[in-house]
């Protein structure tokens, strides 16, 4: 019976948005109708996930998304994000964050009709803290 009691608290705080899970994220900076396409990637740091990445679409642009995780935030603060749109190897609506920044959108970009990844890193003044990419949609 606690074992249940355990699990319907960790499934309320989840749901609420409390857990330590992934980015919830919901809308871009300006677009309130996105949806996720393709899968989720994830930044890898000492062999623990340090930021999960995501393509998005909605209001006719693709847009990338990076989010870090609380486990890697308890133990790192001075690191910077990116987040831009790929096609091959060309960059678009690259965006940089402050430093210790929760998340960041890239711009949306006008590549609907392209095939398109996300990718997103974390960089510290001295360290590569982890890099995804999501997987190419078209």
């Amino acid at each position: 019976m606690r074992l249940l009691g355990v699990v319907a608290v960790s499934a309320a705080l989840t749901v609420a948005g409390l857990g330590a899970g992934t980015a919830q994220a919901e809308a871009a900076p300006g677009c309130s109708s996105t949806v996720q396409i393709g899968s989720t990637a994830y930044a890898k740091y000492q062999g623990e996930i340090s930021a999960s990445v995501k393509q998005f679409k909605g209001c006719g642009k693709n847009w990338a998304y990076i989010y870090v995780w609380d486990q890697f935030r308890a133990k790192h603060l001075d690191y910077y994000l990116i987040s831009f749109i790929a096609i091959g190897d060309d960059a678009f609506g690259y965006k940089e964050s402050a430093t210790g920044a929760r998340e960041l959108w890239s711009s949306g970009t006008d590549t609907l009709a392209a095939c398109t990844r996300a990718d997103g890193a974390i960089f510290g003044r001295d360290a590569d803290y982890g890099y995804a990419e999501t997987d190419q949609r078209c």
